[in-house]
């Protein structure tokens, strides 16, 4: 095995797995090499929920969201008939891995228009679409599916590689990879289709900055896991499957959103560089009795600060301190000034699906600010599932999510330098499994017609 290549991928979440399958089925006699700092993992243990084979993707919820409303901002520099051919030639291809082609929700029906009424009634933006529902337990397998296509195609996996930096002298770029905690390995490329994932946003941030490459500030979104018995979301979840609302607080005027809707779901641990945050899963065949969901407050900044991520890491440090995990509070707790303890969480209607979490006291965790613009929106959201704001909801904290700083692209993603390109969530392109899978398409449809 050399170590020069045609086209060297950094990460393989869905961005840099979608790039490779389409650079190999365009052109099977590109030599390719995947590098990823994580490990091929198990789904009963693994290692990291963010990093490994996979991505963030692998043990994400599985939602396919078969719109340009949400996650990402392709729809912003394709067509809308180029984005509706892309998201559904995607979409197939998932399918072909081993998707549910008949796991479709959210078509618009005179129960949707219904419920668009009553969510405006309470100044709730109601967003509704089409989503595919993989589940995590078939993401995993999808995943797998995948890295044993690429490998029947002679692309080159390494496993527990970590990039180091990325240079370019004389048209041709150097890789360091340093593999297992061994002295750094040097390969090199043509062309390099960066795609570090969320994992791997400050890494890019430097990167970026090291090379001269122009970077905006894309924010951070903080907030909590939200957790209520499954009967008050059943007739939304059984219509949509998933809740997409948008709030804008009266105190403070802050977009606050649904995010990331578990029916009979499970809340799960995500570990985010050593900061343990809350997430939630739901499987295609194993079932809870609850339903989970993120509140979600998004934070920009301007002058004098403008490190969002360091801001939400502030945040998740601090209830790590106090908890060493995640903390759960019941929200009636929350609105009597007083701390959740076991025994308050046990005599409630909702029983917890993270048995990790400590009961705790968000309000000394979150920002006065966020919380006012949680609570709000909570009460909000009564109008249209009448219970959701009942002193029994479990609120698990803190939940972030961290958007990288977005290169200055040209057409492709390719930034400045010529054959480099940016994509997917860890280069501040997109927030969601299916516009990440469909931007490293399009990267690599570029990359071959230069």
């Amino acid at each position: 095995m050399t170590n020069q290549y045609d086209v060297i991928i950094v990460g393989a979440g869905p961005a840099g797995m979608f790039a490779a399958l389409e650079l190999v089925k365009s052109t099977p006699a590109l030599k390719i090499a995947i590098f990823e700092k994580g490990k091929v993992r198990m789904p009963e243990k693994p290692h990291s929920i963010v990093s490994g084979w996979g991505g963030a993707g692998a043990f994400s919820d599985g939602k396919l969201t078969l719109t340009p409303l949400v996650g990402g901002q392709l729809q912003d520099v394709i067509s809308s008939d180029r984005f509706d051919n892309l998201m559904r030639y995607v979409d197939d291809l998932y399918i072909e891995f081993g998707g549910d082609p008949d796991r479709l929700f959210g078509g618009a029906s005179a129960e949707t228009d219904m419920l668009q009424r009553k969510a405006l009634a309470a100044n709730l933006d109601l967003i509704h679409y089409e989503i595919r529902h993989l589940g995590t337990d078939k993401s995993y397998r999808i995943v797998e599916n995948i890295r044993a296509c690429l490998e029947a195609h002679h692309t080159d996996i390494f496993m527990e590689a970590e990039v180091q930096t990325v240079t370019k002298e004389h048209g041709l770029f150097t890789v360091s990879v340093r593999r297992r905690q061994s002295t750094a390995e040097v390969f090199t490329a043509a062309s390099v289709i960066l795609a570090p994932g969320r994992e791997g946003a400050e890494w890019f941030v430097r990167e970026a900055k090291r090379l001269g490459l122009k970077m905006n500030n894309k924010g951070v979104d903080v907030g909590v896991r939200v957790e209520v018995r499954a009967e008050t979301l059943k007739h939304i979840t059984e219509l949509l499957y998933e809740l997409k609302a948008v709030y804008y607080s009266t105190t403070f005027d802050d977009k606050v959103r649904t995010f990331c809707m578990c029916p009979y779901g499970f809340v799960a641990l995500e570990n985010y560089r050593g900061l343990i945050t809350a997430n939630g899963h739901s499987y295609a065949t194993r079932k809870s009795k609850n339903t989970n969901f993120a509140l979600l407050v998004t934070e920009s900044f301007t002058e004098p600060f403008d490190d969002p991520l360091k801001y939400g890491q502030s945040v998740s440090r601090l209830a790590n301190l106090l908890g060493e995990t995640v903390l759960v509070q019941r929200l009636g707790d929350l609105r009597a000034g007083r701390r959740s303890t076991p025994a308050r969480i046990e005599r409630g209607l909702v029983t917890p699906t993270l048995k990790k979490a400590t009961p705790g006291d968000l309000s000394l965790v979150l920002p006065y600010r966020q919380m006012v613009d949680i609570l709000e929106m909570l009460e909000a959201m009564e109008t249209i599932a009448p219970g959701i704001a009942s002193k029994h909801t479990l609120l698990y904290g803190v939940e972030i999510k961290f958007y990288s700083s977005h290169v200055e692209m040209r057409e492709g993603f390719e930034t400045a330098i010529d054959g480099l390109y940016a994509i997917g969530d860890g280069a501040g392109i997109t927030r969601g499994l299916l516009q990440a899978s469909m931007c490293g398409v399009l990267a690599a449809q570029h990359l071959l017609r230069n």
